[in-house]
């Protein structure tokens, strides 16, 4: 299937739901619970054939006692579009423990792609690249998750967040409620990240927000060190005088504590993960954290 999805975990999160904690195109808390007509497993009822419908669920039968198509409909659950939001600036190139920002959150996107589509819900991918948007819209067939996978291996990052006029594309056509799942190290300079993330809330939208960070990023140790680049920009920061990496470590903790508050604040789910973190262990933790009796 693709070189991103590691047996390991995807066994690790195999029986886990990704399903909504809020109402979203019909499903109430947690589970997909409500019931459609369908093509799922128990009979319901026939109807007749629509333009659209899928070929695979005409009752030949049927046809041949009364020569008019009919659709064998059954009773399933309810499915939701489970919409990936990929940050391709420049800084998710930051490497630690041999793994960049960016290869980690290919295998994030595609092991968590590859749980909604084993539920039956429909995966889309949007990377928010400094060349523009690319959006691949949410699909359910096993040969849409093929393209799913690829556009996720060929996802080069470069330059700056993009800018509103950019992303603009994501609040446009229907407007059908989906489960975004947005993926960053969450570098921004002047609250666009935040900006765009509180827009998709009010759009509706249940939004879950993975910050990818480096333990080494987070301590600050820039001993020898006379400068820093900003990957982004391509700006040097001067490193005057003695620094001070306890105070560094410090303001950094504050800094996603205040970070993780004001997303919750704004309805927002908020998970930091560790470049150095086994990414199953750090889903399983999450999906069963998230998926706990409130």
């Amino acid at each position: 299937m693709s070189r991103l999805l590691q047996p390991k975990t995807l066994l690790a999160i195999k029986d886990l739901s990704l399903a909504a904690k809020t109402v979203v195109a019909g499903f109430m808390s947690g589970i997909h619970a409500s019931r459609l007509k369908g093509a799922g497993q128990e009979f319901s009822q026939y109807r007749s054939y629509q333009p659209g419908d899928d070929l695979r669920w005409l009752d030949w039968k049927m046809y041949a006692r009364s020569d008019r198509y009919y659709i064998r409909e059954s009773e399933m659950e309810t499915s939701i579009s489970v919409h990936f939001l990929v940050d391709a600036s420049n800084s998710m190139l930051h490497e630690e423990a041999g793994i960049t920002k960016m290869e980690y959150t290919r295998y994030l996107t595609a092991s968590l792609g590859y749980l909604a589509h084993l539920q039956g819900d429909a995966a889309g991918l949007s990377v928010l690249h400094h060349a523009g948007l690319q959006t691949l819209l949410p699909r359910r067939e096993a040969q849409h998750m093929a393209r799913f996978y690829y556009q996720l291996e060929q996802i080069q990052p470069g330059g700056a967040f993009i800018t509103p006029t950019a992303y603009r594309n994501l609040f446009t056509g229907p407007h059908t409620r989906q489960l975004l799942v947005f993926i960053t190290d969450y570098y921004e300079r002047n609250g666009e990240i935040t900006t765009l993330l509180q827009t998709l809330a009010h759009s509706g939208h249940e939004v879950l927000v993975f910050h990818v960070i480096g333990e080494e990023e987070c301590k600050g140790n820039f001993r020898g060190y006379d400068a820093v680049e900003d990957l982004e920009t391509g700006e040097l920061v001067m490193l005057e005088g003695g620094h001070n990496i306890d105070g560094y470590t410090k303001n950094t903790n504050e800094y996603i504590n205040t970070l993780r508050t004001t997303l919750l604040n704004k309805g927002i789910h908020y998970r930091s993960l560790f470049l150095q973190e086994p990414l199953d262990k750090a889903l399983r933790d999450f999906l069963n954290q998230r998926n706990k009796p409130r």
